[in-house]
Order: structure tokens, then C-alpha cells, then sequence
């Protein structure tokens, strides 16, 4: 009996010790939440990491490591020699590129993350314009870190539909899919905050052109499906008969049909129904009548469909596929055709119609 409790105490030590050395004392870890990227003009990396200080006496309560590196990894070596704290990316959640880089091209960068099993395909990804780093390095009276300010936005304004969610795992998916092209949001300083300035359209890994913040809900309409949202229409008029709606709790549907003749495509439609609840109306009519509601939804769906269609000759004339029509030509023929098929160069030249029809849900309480 004796002896057989020396031989359990003696593999219980064992046990024990063993796990001691891969211990990490969280005190002595730095996790690096957000990281920014410019391209300087010498072809190196400018590389900023955003550090949480767990400490409350800190006002900032972060720190900010930059360098100039040839990549992402090289940058962690020297951030290394900058702090105590061990570094680790297993907190990172969002990485930002500044526009010089961007219209370089990314997938260099795409590709170090990537490799990485530290580094979550959940980490958001955004272009911001101008510096990236700068913008980092910006502390916002409002907000005492930056970092978590930008996390909020992104977040806030996902939910809202106001940009689309991009994270590393989408934006591999999409490009690697060759009948989508990716999207990133776009961000920048606007005096004391940081604004969302509208939706980069890329070509592969390249940034191309950006969707203008005002018409990211109609893109995001032509996108994909989503419920959830905001969407002011201004339809003009004469001065004192001005009349504009604001809708909320959108919800909309897409239809992608597409029409050929033998294996020529002749046409792409793409038909969206939006339903909304109107949170404001100005205009000369009153809500409760049937009459006043159907012309309304007639004029809100030829405004939104001209802006639609506008939106797509602009991503045709920038060569972009942004919306994925694509996928639907593809599904429409066979794999050879597809493959037999340049989408890149057919899809500036094909005819692409949209119809996005609106219907209030309800309008409310008249006053």
C-alpha cells in the first residue's frame, strides 16, 4: 500500500511539472487586438500593433508599437525587442490597410494571416483612407482607444447594413470564387471621429473603387438578401412640396434571372423586394390613403432602381463584379462553357437590369 501511494505521489508530481513549461502568465501576455498597414515609398511595410494595458491607472490604457518591416512577422520580431510582454495574435480582431497599400495589392498580406493557425479567419479587415497607421496612432478625446472605437463602428455599422460584414474568411471565399469579386469597408478621420466612408470594390486583391457611403444600402440590396436596417429617400419636388420617407426595419429579397439565347446571355435581371416600416414621411399627401401609398411605393422603387441601375454600369465600367452576378451566370451553363468563358472581360459588356420594387409595411400613426 505505501508503496503504491510513493508511485501515484511520484506521477502526480510528474503531471504536474510537466505543464509547467508551456506556462503563460497572463500578466506577461500582450495581445495584440488591431494591427494597420501603409506602404511607404521604399516598398517596406509601415506596421502599427494596438496593445490593451490592463491597468486602471493608465488613462489611455493601451500601447501602440510601430515599425518599418518587410512583412507582418519580421514586424512582431522587432515589436518583441520594444516590451516586456510576450506577443500573441490570438485576440487579434481587426486589421487595417491603408489605401496605398490597398491599390497595390493585398494578397500578399492576406496570405501571412492566413497562414497563421494563431490567427482567427473571423478577424475583420478594412482599407482605411489615407494612413492607416496614423489613424492608429490617433487618440480620440471621446473615446480613449482607438482600437475599440473602430471595432464598435465596424460592428454597429454591420448590423445595420450600412457596410457588409468583410472578415478574412470572406474575403478569401470571395476571392477565390471567380464569379464574385471581394468588398471591404472603408473608413476614415473625419475631424474628432472616425466616419465610414463606403465600400471598396476590389479586383481580386487590388483595390479598385469604393461605393459612396450614401448608397451602401442600395448596394447591399443588390448584394444579397438581409433584414434589419435604415434607408432615408429623398424623391425632390418643387420648394414647399418637397417630399422625402424615412424607412426602417427593412427587409429585402433577391432574385438573380438569367436570360439567353442559345449559349449568348442576353440579359441579367435583378429583382429585389424591400419591405419597410416608414418612420417618417414629408410630402403633401397623407399616408392612410391607399392611393397616397401605392403612388408613393411607385415613386420610391423608380428612384432606388435608377440609383441601382447607375450603381451597376459603375462597377461594369470599373470591371468589378461586386454583387456576384456571376455565380448566376455560371449556374446558368455548363462547366465547360463557364470555363471557356473570360467573366472578367464578358461581364463590362453584358446587359444587367434591375428592379428593386418597395412596399411599406406599415406607415404608422397619422398626425
Amino acid at each position: 500500500m505505501a508503496r503504491n501511494r510513493i508511485i501515484l505521489a511520484l506521477f502526480a508530481a510528474v503531471t504536474i511539472l510537466s505543464g509547467c513549461g508551456d506556462q503563460r502568465v497572463l500578466e506577461r501576455l500582450g495581445f495584440i487586438e488591431t494591427q494597420s498597414f501603409d506602404l511607404l515609398p521604399n516598398g517596406l511595410l509601415h506596421i502599427a500593433s494596438s496593445i490593451p494595458i490592463a491597468d486602471p491607472d493608465v488613462k489611455i490604457g493601451r500601447k501602440l508599437l510601430t515599425t518599418e518591416a518587410k512583412s507582418s512577422k519580421e514586424a512582431k520580431i522587432e515589436f518583441s525587442r520594444k516590451t516586456s510582454l510576450t506577443l500573441v495574435s490570438g485576440q487579434l480582431r481587426n486589421i487595417l490597410y491603408g489605401m496605398s497599400l490597398a491599390q497595390r495589392g493585398l494578397m500578399e498580406e492576406f496570405d501571412t494571416f492566413g497562414r497563421d493557425p494563431a490567427i482567427s479567419p473571423q478577424v475583420k479587415i478594412s482599407v482605411v483612407n489615407g494612413s492607416a497607421v496614423s489613424l492608429l496612432e490617433k487618440n480620440f478625446r471621446q473615446h480613449p482607444r482607438t482600437d475599440k472605437y473602430i471595432d464598435r463602428l465596424l460592428m454597429k455599422e454591420a448590423k445595420e447594413h450600412s457596410i457588409p460584414k468583410v472578415t478574412l474568411y470572406e474575403f478569401f471565399r470571395d476571392y477565390f470564387d471567380d464569379g464574385i469579386d471581394p468588398v471591404a469597408p472603408v473608413i476614415k478621420e473625419e475631424k474628432e471621429n472616425i466616419v465610414i466612408d463606403g465600400i471598396g470594390l476590389f479586383k481580386g486583391a487590388k483595390y479598385i473603387n469604393k461605393i459612396q457611403p450614401q448608397d451602401a444600402l442600395v448596394f447591399g440590396f443588390l448584394r444579397g438578401n438581409f433584414r434589419h436596417g435604415s434607408i432615408s429617400v429623398d424623391l425632390g419636388g418643387d420648394e414647399g412640396r418637397r417630399e422625402s420617407v424615412m424607412f426602417n426595419s427593412l427587409n429585402s429579397k433577391r432574385n438573380v434571372k438569367v436570360r439567353k439565347q442559345g449559349t449568348r446571355i442576353e440579359e441579367v435581371a435583378v429583382n429585389v423586394v424591400v419591405k419597410g416600416s416608414v418612420l417618417e414621411y414629408i410630402g403633401p399627401g397623407r399616408l392612410d390613403e391607399e392611393k397616397v401609398r401605392i403612388e408613393l411605393e411607385n415613386k420610391i422603387s423608380e428612384h432606388i432602381s435608377g440609383k441601382a441601375n447607375q450603381m451597376m454600369k459603375f462597377m461594369q465600367k470599373n470591371e468589378v463584379d461586386s454583387v456576384g452576378i456571376g455565380k448566376y451566370v455560371r449556374n446558368s451553363m455548363t462547366y465547360e462553357q463557364w470555363k471557356g468563358m473570360d467573366w472578367g472581360q464578358e461581364f463590362p459588356n453584358i446587359r444587367v437590369k434591375c428592379n428593386i420594387r418597395f412596399k411599406i409595411k406599415d406607415s404608422g400613426r397619422a398626425a
